[in-house]
């Protein structure tokens, strides 16, 4: 093994890092990974597949002179200042022609930057959205790679080899120019937040609402996993359910705090969304029940003073049915909110995302792959210029078959003073959206009187100022 030349490199073993290089080796692939831990690259060696060809460095140097050319090279470390120093140490070691990939969850204007510094240089810099968390990447993650179509080009026999694979396509395809898959991760992600949260919203209502033990969501989430709510999501919300606590006799979703951590990408999306001039409030409300779910002592605190406590809902079986639609149609919101994101993006800023490519490697691999993705998929295939996903009929046809459940479930939640914001900003945007005419005519008029900033009329061109009172 010393002397042979490997195919694939990997800076950075952790859980990812190590399970992603081993999903390579594992596919025929020569793999070497480098870290400064003499532990990770032991356990890198340790458990890798018999018969593969895996090797474990402490030295960037070593790794390097032990890649064929062009060197493939990908980074797995925590975003930010270490995926610059890293680049820094690799620069001096690699020649023109080299390609560097960003596999971590990085902001996509960074990879912008990073591409556009070493372009000059030769070196191919292209960004990867991974996701798949640990198992994914192990037994076959779901990629999103965009920005140089050299670096896809000589990447795409190892990623099409190591990706999930869904009607035998490999989850994985070019995201569009520039940092195109860094963006398109990050929506991914966003989305991810959204339909976590309404999950929990379900949940809260089915559990404190009406009285549902933790077996019966158990089986719940189970037969919904098993119609058209199939997906990842709703798959572990079920086996979350079933897990009993080792510490105490509970179920251990009753022990665990009710604090949400976050990374950062749902925060991105919401506030570049937010610049862009796009609408996704699903996902804006999901970041902000993460950021409340912080404020636990203040909580406590606060729901000691208030003066009524959330109502037991009484019909349980409508509940239950409402439920499922509720979360049927928020879910396909999220996805619509998300995508619209991503159109606006495409041309806004000049990414040329080819988003049926977004939507076919989401259907395997990665945390957000549901079967409506297929339906998703199909409605690209009819129209791929399609700014909106609700503009499809047939799309279209489906949310209305499941929106009075909605409708039902978000008016509970009011009525009996259960917190389900993604649920109810699900529905006005359904209805924002599915509205001819918005009042947004009165807010045109006060805008007009308290600062002259002029308004359309509805019967002619041009802009009018008018002198009120």
């Amino acid at each position: 093994m010393d002397n042979q030349l490997f195919d694939f490199g990997m800076v950075g073993l952790g859980v990812m890092g190590r399970n992603l290089l081993l999903n390579v080796a594992d596919h025929g692939f020569k793999a070497i990974g480098f870290d400064m831990d003499p532990q990770k690259t032991a356990d890198l060696e340790k458990t890798a597949s018999p018969g593969t060809v895996v090797k474990g460095v402490n030295s960037l140097e070593e790794m390097v002179k032990s890649l064929s050319t062009p060197r493939r090279i990908m980074m797995l470390v925590p975003a930010g200042k270490p995926v610059d120093d890293v680049i820094e140490k690799l620069l001096p070691l690699v020649e023109p022609g080299d390609i560097i990939i960003d596999g971590g969850n990085t902001y996509y204007t960074d990879t912008l930057r990073r591409y556009q510094y070493l372009q000059p240089k030769g070196l191919h810099f292209i960004g990867i959205g991974v996701s798949g968390g640990e198992e994914g990447a192990r037994r076959g993650p779901s990629m999103m790679p965009g920005g140089d179509l050299t670096a896809w080009d000589h990447l795409k026999p190892v990623l099409q080899s190591i990706a999930a694979k869904v009607n035998e396509e490999a989850c994985v395809d070019y995201m569009g120019k520039g940092a195109a898959g860094h963006f398109v991760k990050m929506v991914h992600n966003g989305i991810e937040y959204a339909i976590m949260q309404m999950i929990c919203e379900a949940y809260d209502i089915l559990h404190r609402g009406a009285g549902l033990t933790n077996e019966e969501l158990h089986l719940l989430f189970t037969d919904w996993n098993n119609a058209e709510l199939r997906s990842y999501l709703v798959e572990i919300t079920a086996d979350i359910f079933r897990q009993k606590d080792e510490l105490t006799d509970a179920h251990l979703v009753d022990m665990i705090l009710d604090k949400a951590g976050a990374k950062g990408t749902g925060k991105w999306t919401s506030q570049i969304a937010m610049d862009m001039g796009v609408a996704i409030p699903t996902i804006d409300m999901a970041v902000t029940m993460r950021n409340l779910s912080a404020l636990k002592s203040q909580r406590m605190e606060a729901d000691a003073l208030k003066s009524s406590h959330a109502k037991t809902i009484a019909d349980k079986d409508s509940l239950i049915q409402h439920t499922r639609q509720a979360l049927f149609a928020g879910i396909i919101m999220s996805y619509v909110q998300g995508l619209a994101m991503l159109h606006t993006a495409s041309k806004d800023l000049e990414m040329d995302i080819p988003i049926q490519n977004a939507v076919k490697v989401w259907r395997g691999g990665c945390i957000i792959r549901s079967t409506l993705l297929e339906t998703f998929y199909e409605a690209y295939q009819r129209n791929p210029q399609i700014p909106n996903l609700l503009l499809d009929e047939k799309l279209s046809c489906l949310v209305k078959a499941n929106i009075d459940g909605l409708r039902n479930v978000v008016a509970q939640a009011a009525l009996n003073g259960y917190p389900a914001g993604c649920l109810m900003n699900a529905l006005t945007y359904y209805d924002a959206y599915t509205t001819g005419r918005l009042p947004l005519n009165l807010l045109q008029a006060q805008r007009d009187y308290f600062g002259a900033h002029t308004y359309e009329r509805t019967d002619r061109e041009g802009k009018f100022h008018t002198q009120w009172g």
